[in-house]
């Protein structure tokens, strides 16, 4: 052991936790653990760039500057746990089953039940056009027709014309700017647009990558990046394009990504400079996917705008206003660079046709015409995709512009808040491997209907973040504010009471009769439950002689077995690793409970 004299005696600390308001609470909490006594300074970053890091030890600031928000961070931290937890109970009490209630589930899965209730109640339309053929090239269409009979009139009158004079023609030159870089938000909504993945597998493979160290930390809500981080990005964008074989000079517009007023807790997502050096084949295919995500953002964010232009042509027929539209593209710009990165991926979208060359006035001949039916479209099905989206700007307009969050949750907690929501059966996805909307089932539906407003609306989390600055600012005490949750939730406690009718909405779901005694059985959060209180017969979703075989009991297993009191299973797994055929037969114990055992093919 060194001697006492070599032991330099600690004055201060300095910590550089997260430059936000939850970077900020979980120091001081780690710190309040410890029984540390110390006098400590913040060391506030945004960038882990060298020279940000020396910049940032040169300005230490105390650490009572930052006491207002640590403030604001634990009233956040209280607040929600004291709606969970009382919330949860409160309506678990009421209706007699576990409801998890919390400010940010719970506002989530009712714009999933707000959205289908929409589309359930959409009454479709049908209407008509009359679109014209030019000569050439070039398709010009009517206005919308409710009545039939209206749209075949103008069609024979049109049929009877040969030519149309030219009233109007408008040339507009559009650029469209390079989209933002990544943030965790941004970045799940597209892997499950463009790759099907789900926003908890897309935290996963990122987290993966972080932790390789081929991408910057995924937990951020920012997409910019800072000042001292230009230099370093002509390099980055090279050895970027060259790792992924674009094949041309890539555009370094730095500006356009640089904005420290919008960088907090951390920046932008990026690939690292030791990307470059990672052997691509040994990534598995999801992280290598979202890698590409990620790579293909970087480089589109840095480039030039894609400029086309578009005509609109004004012209009449049979007394009946026509328009086309026309475009062609002037520069690819940075969407040539997203073509040769992610061409599998994008959807192949129709671009309008070219106009014909014509001027005002003049005459365009007319090939043809013809009847087209259409109708209107309900709103769609949230995806994962769609729903984050929702998430992320939900009560925006009720938000204070320099509110740390913007809409519902944070880019870290949205993926796990949809799971969760799934998990406890409130959501469920349904569709192909690609494409997967998020649907609210009947037990969501019924949480939402007799769930209070003030609860269901992202309002709350407004008012709460508009508070929770004034508190950062030093314009609101603590205890006000949490005062005010106080009397909050003591007023739905003591007024809140059950919805008449609503235990026909709170049903378990019965799926079949149990082995043991006769009685239905019903599916819960965590199995399927004999709904005879004195039986004790359950079959556990985490069930542990399924696990042993490699499969999981799922509700197709379970219906199998309590209909059939048999289900057979391909590519069981051995403790040797090897696969098997076997059929397994359900009985029951003496008190109820369930037993498996094993019947294999041949005897064997």
């Amino acid at each position: 052991m060194p001697s006492s004299n070599n032991v330099r005696k600690v004055t201060s600390e300095n910590y550089p936790t997260d430059s936000g308001r939850e970077g900020e609470l979980i120091f001081r909490l780690v710190y309040q653990q410890a029984g540390c006594k110390k006098p400590f300074s913040r060391l506030w970053l945004s960038s882990m760039e060298e020279n940000a890091i020396r910049e940032g030890f040169a300005h230490l600031k105390p650490s009572t500057e930052y006491d207002a928000l640590y403030n604001a961070a634990l009233c956040r931290e209280r607040a929600d746990w004291m709606v969970g937890i009382n919330c949860s109970r409160l309506f678990s009490c009421l209706y007699g089953r576990s409801l998890a209630v919390g400010r940010v589930m719970t506002p989530t899965l009712a714009m999933a039940v707000q959205r289908e209730a929409a589309i359930a109640a959409f009454t479709p339309e049908k209407f008509y056009t009359v679109s014209l053929a030019f000569e050439g090239d070039g398709t010009a269409s009517s206005k919308r027709f409710s009545q039939k009979e209206d749209a075949e009139t103008l069609l024979a009158n049109c049929r009877k014309e040969v030519s149309t004079v030219v009233q109007k023609v408008e040339r507009k030159e559009k650029n469209e700017k390079p989209p933002q870089l990544y943030d965790l938000t941004t970045l799940q909504r597209d892997a499950n647009r463009l790759l099907g993945f789900t926003a908890q597998q897309t935290l996963n493979y990122a987290q993966s990558l972080y932790e390789k160290k081929l991408i910057t930390y995924p937990r951020t809500d920012s997409r910019f990046l800072t000042e001292d981080m230009a230099a370093s990005l002509p390099g980055l964008v090279s050895a970027v394009a060259g790792a992924f074989s674009v094949g041309e000079a890539v555009p370094v517009h730095a500006e356009q990504v640089i904005n420290n007023s919008k960088v907090s807790d951390h920046h932008a997502l990026l690939p690292t400079a030791s990307m470059v050096q990672a052997d691509f084949s040994a990534l598995p295919a999801g992280e290598l996917s979202v890698l590409r995500l990620i790579a293909a953002r970087l480089l589109c964010a840095m480039g030039e705008p894609h400029r086309c232009a578009e005509t609109v042509l004004t012209t009449i027929c049979a007394g009946e206003e026509f328009t086309a539209k026309g475009k062609v593209v002037l520069d690819e710009g940075w969407k040539g660079i997203e073509r040769k990165m992610l061409d599998d991926l994008l959807d192949k979208k129709k671009e309008p046709a070219a106009l014909p060359d014509v001027q005002e006035q003049s005459e365009c001949g007319i090939s043809g015409a013809e009847l087209k039916e259409g109708q209107t479209y309900p709103p769609k099905h949230f995806t994962e995709d769609t729903l984050l989206h929702s998430m992320e700007t939900a009560s925006a307009d009720s938000m204070p512009e320099d509110a740390e969050r913007q809409g519902i949750g944070t880019p870290a907690t949205r993926a796990a808040t949809i799971e969760k929501l799934v998990q406890k059966g409130f959501l469920e996805r349904k569709g192909d491997k690609k494409t997967k909307v998020l649907l609210p089932t009947d037990k969501g539906k019924a949480l939402i209907t007799v769930m209070p407003e003030q609860i269901q609306s992202a309002d709350m989390t407004a008012d709460w973040e508009t508070k929770l600055l004034r508190i950062e600012r030093g314009e609101m005490e603590p205890e006000e504010f949490m005062t005010e949750i106080k009397d909050m939730i003591s007023s739905l406690v003591n007024t809140t009471e059950a919805m008449k009718g609503a235990n026909v909405l709170m049903k378990n779901k019965i799926v079949g009769v149990c082995p043991n005694c006769g009685t239905n059985v019903v599916e819960r959060e965590k199995g399927w439950f004999c709904d005879n209180k004195p039986c004790r017969f359950v079959l556990w979703k985490d069930n542990a002689f399924f696990k042993r075989l490699g499969k999981r009991l799922d509700s197709h297993v379970a219906d199998k077995l309590l209909r059939d009191g048999r289900v057979r299973l391909k590519d069981c797994k051995s403790v040797k690793g090897k696969t098997y055929n076997a059929t397994v037969l359900l009985a029951t114990e003496a008190d109820g409970r369930s037993k498996f055992s094993l019947e294999f093919e041949g005897g064997r």
